[in-house]
């Protein structure tokens, strides 16, 4: 069974963790309603993407 021989230090443990932050996702504005939606997905609010309908939204 491997065992380490020395004891690692917090500082080279958190070095190796220094990647393991939360990023925010990246958003864009629909350009017919301009709501914030994800890139490469639909609108939700309008339904359109790339410019042309493709789901009917119904208003409340």
């Amino acid at each position: 069974m491997a065992v380490p021989k020395k004891k690692k230090s917090k500082s080279r443990r958190d070095k190796r963790r220094s990647h393991h932050h939360l990023t925010m996702p990246n958003v864009s504005f629909c350009p017919k309603c301009h709501e914030p939606v994800l890139p490469h997905h639909v609108c939700m609010n309008c339904g359109t993407y790339n410019g042309e309908s493709v789901i009917h939204v119904e208003k409340e």
